[in-house]
């Protein structure tokens, strides 16, 4: 029997995140908490919702700390554990560190899909897991009535040289190092089974060439766009670095079939809800709302945003000083 793994849950991918506005709310009330006798300093916490948690350890040394899981996003249970195990990484490329080890997280509707498509789906973050360099060892598994799949990454970085949300300033360029479109283009696969390559490339391609390019140019600043879309993770660095970014929708690549995939509907529920949490924040006047969906659209395991040049990575704006809007696209 063939299972298509995108047909046991409500959404996909990091489609199915929370979204934003309301995530907000829930954490407000725990970004001053402060633990007794705490091992490190806390560098990168709750307060601008950045990639992962960061905390001091040795002069030198940060240990970054982050986690992220979803259910299928495609149907192959081994591209599904290599897109989730990637995704799951990005968070420490993104904030300049390098996975050390990480674990599993595992939910499996046990009577009701075998455990050899929850073995497909391990191996598939295993290999990627092995591909970056990162140890994977054990993990946690529960009964779940949809499946669920990610990791927990520990990996670190030099605690003066963070890529972080909140360091942008003006005068400096936007960089996006892989294309969008990647939501949509799920939402198709799971309405219609149609597989798309270039997507899955793009979901399982890991982020560690653009961070330790961002590294090397002496970026400060970065964040991966992910579940809330490009315009969503770039209103929230604008917003914590006090500054406005002007987007060129024109220079904004997508892969190949996104704008089709658009036309014929297929755009999540966090997609939408991505536009209208950012609308309030961002001036869309000169373009569709057609244009304004595809910014937003939900990606699953996206690429870099970089505040900087790095080679390979097209320029699509510019961070100026503070205006009106977070972000104004033209």
């Amino acid at each position: 029997m063939a299972y298509r793994l995108t047909q046991y849950a409500h959404g996909g991918g990091c489609a199915c995140k929370i979204p934003p506005g309301e995530l907000e709310d829930i954490v407000r009330g725990l970004v001053k908490a402060e633990p007794r006798d705490p091992v490190g300093e806390l560098l990168v916490g709750l307060e601008d919702g950045d990639d992962a948690a960061a905390v001091r350890i040795e002069h030198d040394t940060a240990v970054i700390a982050t986690t992220d899981f979803f259910t299928p996003v495609v149907d192959d249970p081994y591209d599904w554990g290599r897109i989730a195990a990637a995704n799951a990484l990005s968070d420490v490329y993104a904030m300049g560190g390098r996975p050390v080890v990480a674990v599993n997280l595992l939910g499996w509707p046990r009577e009701v899909l075998p455990f050899e498509l929850a073995a497909e789906t391990l191996r598939g973050g295993l290999d990627v897991c092995g591909a970056a360099g990162c140890h994977l060892a054990g993990g946690h598994s529960v009964d779940d009535p949809e499946p669920k799949y990610g990791l927990a990454v520990t990996g670190i970085g030099d605690p003066d040289r963070l890529l972080r949300n909140d360091s942008g300033r003006a005068g400096v360029p936007l960089s996006l190092t892989k294309p969008l479109g990647l939501g949509v283009l799920n939402s198709r696969h799971k309405a219609t089974g149609e597989r798309f390559a270039e997507a899955i490339e793009v979901m399982t391609t890991l982020n560690a060439d653009a961070s330790r390019a961002a590294l090397a140019a002496g970026v400060r600043c970065a964040t991966d766009v992910t579940g809330f879309g490009l315009l969503g993770h770039l209103h929230k660095l604008a917003r914590a670095s006090g500054v406005t970014a002007i987007v060129d929708s024109a220079a904004v690549s997508y892969v190949d079939g996104a704008r089709e995939a658009l036309a014929a509907g297929y755009v999540s529920g966090g997609t939408r809800r991505n536009l209208d949490w950012v609308a309030p924040h961002v001036d869309l006047s000169a373009v569709t709302e057609q244009e304004a969906l595809l910014l937003a659209d939900a990606q699953t395991s996206g690429g870099l945003l970089v505040a900087g040049e790095i080679p390979g990575a097209p320029v699509i704006g510019e961070l100026v000083p503070r205006q009106e809007h977070t972000i104004v696209v033209r």
